[in-house]
């Protein structure tokens, strides 16, 4: 053999399936065929393979295949809240439905937008491109950590984390 010869690399991007028809509720239920998926060792390994594109499509993603799935809102729901310190000095923290745990920061923002229903509600960034939604409860626990914080001509109502400030008004739809 030449050893001048290269040799050719084979093409690793995985094998494109189409939709399959696994989609995750709003509520944060994984469902097959439009059944709830009950194990929840299946879901958590589904949802290590979860990526979102650039077209804001949800995939599911191996060395060897990919598949659409279909996403109601977002696929994680932040079902826990802990908050290290107060005011301009603490951190809130939050852990998934599925034991994924983040702080809110540079790496992990939280934003406030509207929900499909067009309720006001937390997002908070888990991992590349995949966000989480507060439940309901943990909505509450924000909320009772909102101060107001001055800038230049006006007060903005929000929360400290990470030595950041993260506005609901900033983001709230008028």
């Amino acid at each position: 053999m030449n050893t001048n010869e290269k040799k050719s690399v084979p093409n690793l991007a995985p094998y494109n399936c189409g939709d399959i028809d696994i989609s995750i509720l709003a509520n944060g239920t994984w469902t097959h065929d439009g059944s709830p998926i009950t194990r929840m060792s299946l879901v958590k390994l589904f949802a290590g393979v979860l990526e979102r594109d650039e077209a804001g499509d949800f995939w599911l993603v191996t060395p060897v295949e990919k598949a659409r799935i279909f996403v109601e809102d977002v696929p994680f729901i932040a079902v826990k809240m802990e908050v290290e310190g107060s005011n301009k000095n603490q951190i809130i923290h939050f852990t998934t439905n599925l034991d994924d745990k983040v702080s809110v920061g540079i790496e992990h923002p939280l934003v406030f937008r509207s929900r499909p229903n067009g309720d006001q509600a937390p997002y908070i960034m888990i991992r590349k491109g995949l966000e989480a939604i507060t439940a309901r409860q943990v909505w509450y626990e924000l909320a009772d950590l909102f101060q107001y914080k001055d800038s230049q001509n006006s007060a903005s109502l929000g929360v400290w984390s990470n030595g950041l400030f993260f506005s609901y008004d900033s983001n709230k739809d008028l």
